[in-house]
């Protein structure tokens, strides 16, 4: 008989890594929806006493920049360090089947044989955003128990403020001499990155001009505290150092609770959004007092409880 959502949950929360391939099975699953929320309870920060220890980290870019090489560095690198690390990588859904078309973890090199690291490819389905919509679920639990959490999402533009509310830590790669750099400061999205990478920096000058345009874009924005970092995933790689300080030193300016409890908080409004329309929105007054009911309960709460509150709410108004 398979483990329930419940025990599953408390063996994340204990730090069972063998538990998250049956977790995410569970997860993807549709109709054990009830046991997803018994898994996911058990890992919320009410359970937990405290927010999940787990570096929450967004990895997003256009594609072809060289994300996927630029992971398998840093899953290298955290593991030399002595971090677990978990990998969802997201990839366009197949129009036919509904699951992962590009199976994203293929091209990302890790050994197998390391029951420290975990990669999954999940579908990006039909959210906006690059977000599949069993992802967010999919971090919760992994970050009871991994000591990083990576999320690859599919290309970058305006949507892909979705995954700023997810991750602790947003990472946006472009590549030098695509044309990536100009329509990204373009595109009006440089408040979405905490840290920008550029890849190639093998290049030489065309990376180093890359790097430079970019900074002067945050410096001209008023951006002047987000890091711009120039890599190169070819043998041997440089950068990774400089880029895991960056994001350990981001992650250091947070105030984890206050982040992650608003972060639930807009994704219960938007499941409570999506199963109910604009209509149930209404009825709970709009948005904006939608938010404010929600701050009002305990920050702890996981999102499903927080969107069974909004519900209750609605049929009493």
């Amino acid at each position: 008989m398979p483990p329930t959502g419940a025990e599953l949950g408390r063996r994340l929360r204990d730090g069972d890594l063998s538990a998250a391939p049956a977790a995410l099975n569970l997860i993807e699953s549709t109709t054990r929806r009830d046991e997803v929320a018994d898994l996911l309870r058990e890992v919320s920060p009410a359970v937990l006493g405290s927010e999940p220890r787990a570096h929450l980290v967004g990895i997003t870019g256009p594609p072809g920049v060289g994300k996927s090489s630029l992971l398998s560095a840093l899953v290298r690198a955290w593991r030399e360090d002595g971090r677990t690390v978990a990998v969802l990588a997201v990839d366009p859904s197949s129009k036919r089947s509904g699951g992962s078309l590009l199976g994203d973890r293929a091209r990302i090199e890790f050994d197998p044989s390391d029951r420290g690291v975990l990669i999954r490819s999940t579908a990006a389905g039909d959210r906006l955003g690059g977000l599949a919509p069993a992802t967010r679920e999919a971090a919760q639990a992994l970050s009871a128990a991994f000591d990083v959490v990576v999320i690859e999402t599919v290309g970058v533009g305006q949507s892909e403020t979705d995954v700023a509310e997810l991750v602790d830590t947003v990472v946006v790669v472009v590549q030098p001499g695509s044309g990536d750099t100009l329509q990204f400061i373009k595109a009006g999205i440089m408040e979405v990155p905490d840290v920008l990478v550029v890849t190639k920096a093998d290049l030489g000058d065309i990376a180093l001009r890359a790097r430079r345009d970019l900074a002067a874009a945050l410096r001209s924005l008023g951006e002047r505290d987000k890091q711009v970092v120039a890599v190169s995933s070819l043998p041997p790689p440089s950068g990774i150092d400089e880029l895991v300080a960056a994001l350990d030193a981001h992650r250091e300016t947070l105030d984890l609770p206050a982040r992650r409890a608003e972060a639930r908080r807009a994704a219960a409004l938007a499941d409570f959004a999506v199963e109910h329309g604009e209509r149930g929105v209404r009825a709970l007054g709009g948005r904006r007092a939608a938010l404010r009911f929600l701050r009002e309960q305990d920050p702890g709460l996981d999102v499903a409880t927080l969107t069974s509150r909004l519900e209750e709410k609605a049929l009493t108004r």
